[in-house]
C-alpha cells in the first residue's frame, strides 16, 4: 500500500473517532475519519468536475487548517500534482512559484488572496476555487485514489537556494511511503505498546516539508491531531491539545527556555538558589550541595515545570535549523526528552532521527534505516536512498548538480561518530540559517541594501542560528553619524521583505575591508568568518538591539 492507501484505511477504520481538530473559541472542533472522507470526496468531485487531469498541478494556498487536510488528499487522490503554498511570503515569491509551477488551478483559502493573484499573477486567465466553494457541494460516492507508480510526481515543494532563486522541490509517491514508514517506527519507540490514540500538535505550516511529513504520518497511525489557528496564543492551544509529541524550530524552544528561566530569576530566593544548582550538578560542574539542590528540584520544582510545557508530553521534536546543545540539555535536566531530526527539503524533510532510546545531546541522531550518508569533499554530507527528490521543476542543470554521482550534495558539512550519531557542523556556502528554520541566501539582501547606501563600501549579513538577520555596514567616512541613515535604508528595505528576510539590527563600521587586512579575497568577495572573527564585539552589539 502506498501512503494515500494507508491514511484512506485507517480513517475507514476509524470512522466514527475523532482525527483532526482546530481550536477554535478556547476548544478543539474535531472531525471524525468519516467527515475527512466525506470532504475529501466533495474535493475530488469537484477538481474533476473542472477538468483537471493526473499531472496537472495545482496551488494550495492558506493557513492550517481541516479543509486545507481534505483538499490535499484530494487533489493527490486524484493524481494532481500539489504545490503547496507558504501563506507567510510576499506577494512577489508567491509570484515566482505560480509563474514556474504554472498550475492548472489555484485552491484559496483566502478571497483577498485570490482577487489578488488574479489582478496581478494570472491576469485573470487563471483557475481559482475557494475552500468555501469546494465543500458546499455534494460528496459523490467514494472510489480508490488513481494509481499511481512510486517514482510519479505527488507533490512540488518550493525551496530557496544560496543564490536565492526559488526552486520547486519533486517529492514522488514512493519518497512519501518511505518516509512515512520511518516516521511511524521511531514513533512506535517513543510511545510504546498503547491502544489510546497519540496526542499531537501542530503550528508550523503545511508548506514546510517536515510538518507536511508530520501531518501525513498522523493521518496515517493512530493519532488525534490538534492544529494551531493562533500563533499568538500557543501557550492556551498547547494545554488544550494536551500534546504527546510535536515538531519544533529551534527559536520556540529557546523562547520557552527564556521564558522559565526569567520566571525563576523573578522569584528569586531559595528556589532560584536551587535551580542555579541543579543546573550546575545537571552538568556535571557543582559540588556535593548542588547534587541535593538536583534532588530537591526533581522532586519540587521541575514537575511543576513539566507540567507548565505539557503534561502528557513525552518529547519535543526538534528541526529545520541547529539546536544549541545548552537548550537540548535544558529541557532534558527538566525531564523532558528533545529528539533532533535533520533532513532538507530535497530528502521528504528526514535523513537522521534521534533514537528516543539512546539521545546524545548535539547530535541529531543515526541515519534511518534504508538511506545512506557518507562525508564528500570539503566534509560535505552526501545522501542516497528512497527519501531523495526525483529533482527541481523544470530545472535539469541544477538537478544534474545536485545529484551528481548519483548521491544528494546536501551543502551541509557533519560528521558521523562511533555511535552512528551524526553532527551538523556548518555549511559550505554562505546560506543563512535563522533558528527559526528559515533559509536566507545573504547575497541579494546585502546587495540591495548597498544600493540603498551609496556611501557604504561593503555590506555583510549575519543570522547563523540567531534569531533574525542583523549587518555590518563599513563607512569609512570619519564625518557624523550614519545610523540613521543605515536605519531608514533599512526601515524601507523591510517593508518590502517577508519578516524572517528582514534586517532588525546592524552595525556601522568606519573602515573597510580589504585584500590586505584578510578580509577580502583577491577578487574582492567577503571573508565571512574571518570578519565575523574579527569584528565579533560589534557583531554582539548589532544584536543587542530589540528586533522591530
Amino acid at each position: 500500500m502506498n501512503y494515500l492507501e494507508q491514511i484512506f484505511a485507517r480513517l475507514e477504520r476509524e470512522k466514527a473517532s475523532p482525527v483532526v481538530g482546530e481550536v477554535r473559541d478556547g476548544a478543539v472542533a474535531w472531525a471524525k475519519g468519516e467527515e475527512l472522507l466525506r470532504m475529501v470526496s466533495q474535493a475530488r468531485g469537484f477538481v474533476r468536475a473542472r477538468g483537471l487531469r493526473v499531472g496537472d498541478r495545482c496551488a494550495l494556498y492558506g493557513s492550517n487548517s481541516i479543509q486545507w487536510i481534505a483538499a490535499d488528499l484530494a487533489l493527490m487522490a486524484e493524481g494532481i500534482i500539489v504545490v503547496p503554498i507558504d501563506p507567510r511570503q510576499v506577494s512577489s515569491e508567491i509570484a515566482v512559484v505560480l509563474r514556474d509551477s504554472t498550475p492548472a488551478m489555484i485552491l484559496c483559502a483566502d478571497a483577498g488572496f485570490a482577487a489578488n493573484v488574479n489582478a496581478t499573477v494570472t491576469d485573470g486567465k487563471s483557475h481559482l476555487a475557494l475552500f468555501k466553494d469546494i465543500f458546499e457541494g455534494q460528496a459523490g460516492a467514494w472510489s480508490p485514489p488513481v494509481t499511481r507508480s512510486g517514482s510519479d510526481p505527488a507533490t512540488i515543494v518550493y525551496t530557496s537556494g544560496t543564490s536565492g532563486e526559488q526552486k520547486g522541490v519533486i517529492i514522488t509517491t514512493g519518497n512519501i511511503t518511505f518516509m512515512l514508514g520511518c516516521t511511524n517506527a521511531r514513533l512506535d519507540l517513543l510511545m510504546g505498546l498503547r491502544t489510546e490514540p497519540d496526542r499531537v500538535f501542530q503550528y508550523a505550516p503545511f508548506s514546510f516539508g517536515a510538518a507536511r511529513i508530520l501531518l501525513l504520518t498522523s493521518l496515517s497511525r493512530n493519532s488525534q491531531l490538534v492544529l494551531s489557528t493562533d500563533l499568538t496564543k500557543l501557550s492556551d492551544e498547547l494545554k488544550l491539545a494536551e500534546p504527546n509529541y510535536f515538531v519544533n524550530v529551534p527559536l520556540f524552544l529557546e523562547r520557552v527556555r527564556r521564558r522559565i528561566e526569567e520566571s525563576i530569576a523573578k522569584r528569586g530566593g531559595f528556589a532560584a538558589k536551587v535551580f542555579s544548582g541543579a543546573r550546575r550538578a545537571y552538568l556535571g560542574e557543582g559540588g556535593v550541595i548542588d547534587r541535593v539542590y538536583l534532588k530537591l528540584a526533581n522532586s519540587i520544582i521541575f514537575p511543576t515545570i513539566r507540567k507548565g510545557v505539557g503534561a502528557n508530553l513525552k518529547a519535543l521534536i526538534c528541526g529545520s535549523a541547529p539546536l544549541a546543545v545548552e537548550t537540548q540539555k535544558f529541557f532534558m535536566m527538566l525531564g523532558i526528552l528533545v529528539l533532533q531530526v535533520y533532513g532538507l527539503t530535497e530528502t521528504t524533510a528526514i535523513c537522521t532521527m534521534d533514537d528516543p532510546r539512546h539521545v546524545e545531546p548535539g547530535f541529531v541522531g543515526p541515519t534511518i534505516p534504508g538511506i545512506e550518508m557518507k562525508i564528500g569533499e570539503g566534509g560535505e554530507i552526501l545522501v542516497r536512498g528512497p527519501n531523495v527528490f526525483k529533482g527541481y521543476w523544470q530545472k535539469p542543470e541544477a538537478t544534474a548538480k545536485a545529484l551528481e554521482g548519483s548521491w544528494f550534495h546536501t551543502g551541509d558539512q557533519g560528521e558521523m561518530n562511533s555511535n552512528g550519531n551524526w553532527r551538523i557542523t556548518g555549511r559550505l556556502k554562505n546560506l543563512l540559517i535563522l533558528n527559526s528554520g528559515h533559509n536566507i541566501a545573504p547575497e541579494p539582501l546585502e546587495e540591495k541594501l548597498a544600493s540603498l547606501l551609496p556611501e557604504a563600501q561593503q555590506v555583510m549579513l549575519m543570522g547563523n542560528q540567531r534569531s533574525f538577520l542583523a549587518a555590518l555596514v563599513t563607512i569609512p567616512s570619519a564625518d557624523g553619524d550614519h545610523s540613521a541613515r543605515v536605519q531608514a535604508a533599512l526601515n524601507a528595505m523591510n517593508a518590502n521583505q517577508p519578516h524572517y528576510k528582514q534586517i532588525r539590527g546592524f552595525a556601522v563600521l568606519r573602515q573597510s575591508f580589504t585584500a590586505e587586512d584578510g578580509l577580502l579575497t583577491t577578487m574582492g568577495k567577503l571573508k565571512r568568518d574571518a570578519i565575523a572573527a574579527r569584528f565579533g564585539s560589534e557583531i554582539e552589539s548589532a544584536y543587542r538591539q530589540r528586533p522591530a
